[in-house]
């Protein structure tokens, strides 16, 4: 089969409505589902065929957009910064819950479907994101969204009336992203479809294409004889007893009583049917990371929603062992076919003995500096993004300051009055940022206080080391906040207005006074 690859780049904001988010909302998918490219191209094989509608007893008509034996139209997920299409990340992989994924630092993950070792101690999913793997560096991506208000008109008047103006959200990918799909097809059918996408490269995906959605631009678009998904070759991942399945994309298998329900138990059965091997029925599984989600559609031909249904979500994967046959033609057929329902709108894809890493380091690739939103000319717009912006930025440095408190503990030795005395003076200190007047009093301290101070520990350090340590370096602590972005406008918290408004001095008081606090607790 020929594989044609569609880089796709979001003129507008684009809507593939999920299930997620409240009804007053409409929630777009992290990625542009399948369905949604192959519907675009069945409008415009109607057009240049001048058609009102399909003729469904059409062999071609079948071949090319209705038959997963023959085309199969994957997901649009996103493009990395080396033009790699990237792909979810496998519910097996798990990060320290304190580790927080940083384009300027890495972290360590670890994928429990090789081996559940003792770290980390307290494992958390690594979350939604999708992942490239270039030279041995694993890069995590996740999409930008544009969220917009909108409310219930009259059509006939345009406006809203007294029985329609209810608001409502949408919640969409935002424009200036750049996603790839991949068309699975015959050899004699790479050339018909290449010329349905080569006339024209806008393309309108989604719903609410009158109201600003929607618009799409392809901007790249070849046409390969070998393609991989995972770009690891099949005959390097042939079956060492050890068969696992890694979900590509959200899967719909339906059970022995034909009712479609998400278990993981039933990706052997449908191994077994696509490889038409009965090896397997005895096999139990070793490890099983998965979880489940609502898929469902639109239907334009009906006008009408389609079913919701239970699927297994991707990044879903489960480890078999004792097995020897999965060879190198084996793993080509299940990958290049895929398993389950749907599987022409991109479901049901998966991966052979994909995994092969215990441990691994991640980080977030460096963003560009680029927006997509027009840039602010009102001086009032100005000035409101810039209050915005200010006011998530402390909301930011409140988070961080409560969890380094949740972290910090004084051992005994500090009585409550120098602790209450502490407070006091940072307190007064607080609304000009002033910290000279804490370094004052711990340089002015009688011997007695000085002592407790000092034999106290916070860590391995005294507790008085540790507050020289915050007093002197402000900003040091709280390296770790990020900055910032709203319309354009950035703040961080040791930028020049920042510094102007003393913000790292005001939190470091608020830190110190938050430390004794909590201590004058814990020995009462």
């Amino acid at each position: 089969m020929k594989a044609i690859t569609l880089s796709l780049e979001t003129q507008q904001p684009v809507l593939a409505t999920s299930f997620q988010g409240d009804p007053n909302s409409d929630v777009s998918y992290s990625y542009i589902p399948g369905s949604m490219i192959r519907g675009a191209i069945i409008g415009r094989y109607m057009r240049q065929h001048n058609l009102s509608e399909l003729d469904l007893t059409s062999k071609d008509v079948k071949r090319l957009f209705f038959d997963a034996n023959s085309t199969r139209y994957l997901n649009a997920y996103l493009l990395s910064q080396e033009k790699q299409r990237t792909l979810p990340v496998p519910k097996s992989w798990f990060k320290d819950k304190d580790d927080e994924v940083k384009e300027d630092s890495s972290i360590t993950v670890y994928d429990f479907s090789i081996d559940r070792g003792d770290n980390p101690e307290t494992p958390k999913s690594v979350g939604e994101y999708f992942w490239t793997n270039k030279g041995g560096v694993v890069n995590l991506y996740k999409d930008k969204r544009r969220i917009n208000i909108h409310n219930f008109r009259d059509r006939q008047k345009g406006r809203s009336t007294d029985n329609q103006g209810e608001l409502f959200r949408y919640d969409a990918l935002d424009a200036g992203q750049k996603f790839q799909s991949i068309i699975l097809c015959e050899d004699g059918d790479a050339t018909a479809i290449h010329m349905l996408l080569v006339t024209e490269p806008n393309i309108w995906l989604g719903g609410s294409q009158s109201a600003g959605y929607g618009h799409t631009k392809i901007i790249d678009l070849e046409i390969l004889n070998d393609w991989d998904e995972v770009g690891i070759p099949a005959k390097d991942r042939e079956s060492d007893e050890m068969l696992s399945i890694t979900l590509l994309s959200d899967t719909l298998l339906r059970n022995e009583y034909g009712q479609p329900v998400a278990d993981s138990m039933l990706i052997k059965q449908a191994v077994e049917e696509v490889l038409n091997i009965s090896d397997i029925s005895l096999l139990k599984p070793s490890n099983i990371f998965a979880s489940s989600t609502l898929i469902g559609g639109f239907n334009r031909k009906w006008g009408l929603p389609l079913p919701q249904v239970p699927a297994l979500a991707a990044g879903t994967a489960i480890v078999f062992e004792g097995i020897d046959i999965i060879d190198e033609s084996q793993i080509k057929q299940l990958e290049t076919y895929g398993i389950g329902e749907r599987r022409e709108d991109g479901f049901g894809r998966v991966a052979v003995n994909w995994l092969k890493k215990e441990e691994f380091s991640v980080s977030l690739p460096k963003s560009s500096s680029t927006s997509s939103l027009p840039p602010l000319k009102k001086s009032g717009s100005h000035l409101l993004a810039e209050q915005m912006a200010q006011r998530l930025l402390e909301q930011k440095l409140e988070q961080f300051l409560q969890k380094q408190v949740g972290y910090l503990s004084l051992a005994e030795g500090i009585s409550n009055s120098q602790l209450s005395r502490l407070q006091s003076v940072a307190r007064q200190a607080l609304p000009s940022g002033d910290c000279n007047l804490v370094i004052s009093l711990l340089n002015n301290l009688p011997s007695n206080a000085r002592n407790q101070f000092e034999r106290t520990k916070i860590g391995n350090k005294s507790f008085r080391q540790q507050l020289d340590e915050w007093l002197g370096n402000p900003t040091d602590w709280i390296n770790g906040v990020k900055e910032v972005k709203i319309a354009g406008i950035e703040r961080k918290f040791d930028d020049d207005r920042a510094r102007e408004d003393k913000l790292a001095q005001k939190y470091t008081l608020r830190l110190i006074m938050a430390v004794a606090k909590k201590a004058t607790k814990e020995k009462n």
